[in-house]
């Protein structure tokens, strides 16, 4: 199909154009980066996201075809419920999980050649089981891990630290935690601290807000108060110019933050109320959706206090996902919009359309996991388990469609040519 086809068969399946909206020229002088994960961790998958942050493969073979028996190195079942990604350092994974409803809630370790279960560690639950709505779990957020501890966040129960062994080397509550649908943003590590973000109703004191806390101890270093109420999305840390900066992109405002201090350094608005998606970093831009069709807006870090007028590079106000993060690949932007099913594809520096194209049945909060992308293709996967393999470029092309035969909420994990794929009752693991 050509772009333009692709791009009229898009506008016929959202009823809307999606041109980019660009706005003032911006200085070229402070260019975001990503921060990504060095040294020993960058060969495994730490966190949300993997190394880079953003679902980037960067070495390393991997099969692109599988069902639930092709390609399949193991299989074994998880206990209790969650949508939390495995995270993986050496040859241990570990995964969250909530049991009985929420009651109980644990971290779990298992072999990463065997598939082998080798502890589980339940945290320290006060103040009753946690509202969620029925798609999300009371396990949603993905740990993080150093190589020294795993960090967990199980939002109105606070956050955790245990070793490699499944002892807790830490347990700080935090505070309840009133969101309307519960939690789900994962913490991030960065120097000595764990970042986490918790937009929320509460009071003065238990309000939202975004936060710093000690790897070694769990005791808070900064808290800065947020008005905004509702919000499941993960935070990243870019470098910008001399100085780096904390990003939180939630509802109705994108936010940059001293990570030292927790000070507010900037804002931009034009957000939608709900947001999930983790920002993007690409051609210097951050790049940020917001849920149920709403905006992307691509902005230039920098500045100081309300940078709307300035700092905003190009906005697309329609197709953007609800759940999942968005991609880049060579410069192109992929964003799969989860009501629609719609794959919508951006040049990531002008914001221009270059196709849209459908992936399966349009289904409403049909996607949840997060795209992973290398050697050329992109790799989408549904809510029933069904892998879109788009061949990355300019022009839409779908190469095949995978299955795991399971529903899979949780984003997939890639380490030394293999999958990791937690789905709604196993741990998968394709070679």
């Amino acid at each position: 199909m050509s772009p333009a086809a692709a791009f009229a068969l898009g506008v016929s399946i959202l009823g809307t154009t999606l041109f980019a909206v660009p706005t003032v020229p911006l200085p070229a002088d402070v260019a975001a980066t990503m921060i990504e994960v060095e040294g020993e961790g960058a060969k495994y998958w730490t966190r949300w996201r993997g190394p880079s942050g953003q679902g980037i493969v960067k070495s390393g073979k991997y099969r692109d075809k599988w069902s639930p028996t092709q390609g399949v190195k193991w299989k074994v079942p998880v206990p209790g419920r969650g949508h939390s990604s495995p995270i993986i350092w050496g040859d241990r994974i570990f995964l969250t999980t909530a049991h009985d409803d929420g009651a109980r809630l644990s971290m779990i370790a298992f072999n990463r050649t065997t598939g082998k279960q080798l502890w589980e560690t339940f945290v320290p639950t006060k103040g009753g089981v946690e509202h969620v709505y029925p798609k999300n779990s009371r396990a949603s957020a993905t740990a993080v891990t150093d190589g020294t501890l795993v960090y967990a966040s199980f939002g109105t129960h606070g956050l955790l630290a245990v070793d490699f062994n499944g002892k807790i080397a830490w347990h700080n509550p935090v505070g309840r935690l009133a969101n309307t649908h519960g939690s789900a943003g994962s913490p991030i590590l960065y120097k000595d601290r764990i970042f986490i973000y918790q937009d929320h109703q509460g009071t003065e004191q238990t309000g939202a807000y975004v936060g710093a806390f000690d790897t070694k101890t769990g005791k808070q270093i900064w808290k800065t108060p947020r008005v905004e109420t509702v919000g499941w999305g993960t935070p990243v840390v870019i470098r910008a110019g001399d100085r780096d900066e904390l990003i939180v992109s939630s509802q109705r405002k994108v936010y940059g933050y001293d990570p030292a201090s927790g000070k507010e350094l900037w804002s931009v608005k034009g957000l939608g109320f709900e947001v999930i998606p983790t920002p993007v970093v690409a051609e210097g831009l951050i790049l940020c959706s917001s849920g149920r069709q709403g905006p992307t807006i691509a902005i230039r870090p920098g500045g100081s206090g309300d940078v709307t007028a300035t700092h905003v590079a190009w906005t697309s106000p329609k197709g953007s996902p609800f759940i999942p993060s968005g991609i880049v690949v060579d410069g192109v932007l992929y964003l799969v919009n989860d009501i629609q099913s719609v794959l919508t594809a951006h040049d990531a520096k002008t914001g221009q359309v270059l196709y849209q194209g459908r992936l399966g049945v349009a289904r409403k909060e049909g996607f949840s996991p997060s795209p992973v992308a290398f050697d050329g293709k992109i790799f989408f996967t549904n809510d029933d388990g069904e892998t879109y393999v788009v061949k990355a470029g300019r022009e839409f092309g779908l190469m095949h469609v995978n299955t795991l035969g399971e529903p899979t909420l949780a984003s997939p994990a890639l380490v030394d040519g293999t999958w990791y794929f937690r789905t709604a009752g196993s741990l998968v693991a394709i070679q």
